[in-house]
């Protein structure tokens, strides 16, 4: 399994994991006051660099904002880095001498 397809599927579990709190209505914003933090270091462990450390703030006051938990935010970082922001690579021309 490729290192991307890692990524993601940890994603979707944390993204998974970051819901639970709607299954437990009275206990969930207790749940969210531990999961955030754990949340915004597993962002920056995923991406580091400038992405992962934005990202990490945005999963944090994510999830310790009331009603956003349903927002998938480590599958939108991994589509973002991976599918939209993706450098587009430009076609190489190779230039070669015709020996006879």
């Amino acid at each position: 399994m490729t290192e991307k397809k890692k990524l993601l599927l940890k994603g979707i579990a944390y993204d998974l994991v970051g819901m639970v709190s709607y299954v437990f209505p009275g206990v969930g914003p207790f749940i969210d006051i531990i999961w955030a933090p754990f949340a915004a270091s597993q962002m920056t462990k995923m991406y580091p660099g400038k992405q992962g450390k934005i990202a990490g703030v945005v999963v944090f006051l994510e999830e310790l904002s009331p009603g956003l938990d349903v927002i998938p935010t480590f599958t939108l970082t991994w589509l973002y880095i991976f599918v939209w922001k993706r450098e587009k690579t430009k076609p190489h021309i190779i230039e070669a001498e015709i020996v006879e």
